[in-house]
């Protein structure tokens, strides 16, 4: 039996490698278009996306409007529809024997529903059990509890049933609402203020995926 029967997985740096890839670029095309004399590295790009988050970065420190907001969104889209991000190595691997002892796999992230599934299906084969993305709009979309909640409604779990895996601060703060597990994916941050925050209180400090897999997949 499995000590988690449901593995809620955030999708950008935790599964696969997207925003070096994706997610920094496209920002920077962004800046470029509506903010030419701000010039921010990928170290600061995902500091701020860890704190304060990245609506309230657009929101608070560049002051985007609707517009400019529609514009930045607009260009997300269309990098991500072009480019496919390379999974993490050993995710394939854990995936696969999770689900063959009949563990759950859930998405909670903050790229789209058509992404995360056409990155499952190229990368592993299959798509995940939910999934619940950016569109969901902010009241729906982590940290809110609503994912959490409709995952543990739908497969009938109690929250110690679940692990959230995530390596930023809305995937911990949902699952501190909710009283899950959360496990920090230290694998795909390079920012050392996030390892700390998340040494201090991730319930499983994680920096290689063997390492998730031996805590959800090995005897």
């Amino acid at each position: 039996m499995l000590k988690y029967p449901c593995l809620v997985l955030d999708h950008d740096d935790t599964v696969v490698r997207s925003t070096p890839t994706i997610h920094y670029p496209a920002f920077v095309e962004t800046l470029k278009a509506l903010r030419p004399d701000v010039h921010w590295t990928l170290e600061q790009f995902v500091a701020y996306n860890f704190d304060p988050g990245f609506e309230a970065m657009c929101r608070d420190i560049l002051r985007f409007t609707p517009e400019e907001m529609a514009l930045q969104e607009a260009g997300w889209r269309a990098w991500s529809a072009a480019h496919i991000p390379p999974a993490f190595e050993g995710m394939d691997e854990l995936l696969r024997r999770y689900r063959e002892r009949d563990g759950a796999v859930c998405v909670v992230s903050h790229s789209s529903e058509e992404t995360i599934r056409r990155d499952y299906c190229q990368h592993f084969g299959f798509e995940p059990d939910l999934v619940f993305g950016w569109e969901l709009g902010a009241d729906k979309r982590k940290p809110a509890p609503w994912p959490l909640e409709q995952i543990m409604k739908h497969f009938s779990l109690e929250p110690r049933q679940l692990l959230m895996v995530d390596d930023l601060k809305p995937g911990w703060q949902m699952a501190q609402s909710c009283g899950v597990p959360f496990a920090f994916a230290g694998w795909g941050c390079g920012v050392e203020s996030i390892r700390d925050f998340m040494r201090r209180n991730a319930d499983y400090y994680l920096q290689q995926v063997d390492q998730l897999k031996a805590l959800v997949v090995e005897e």
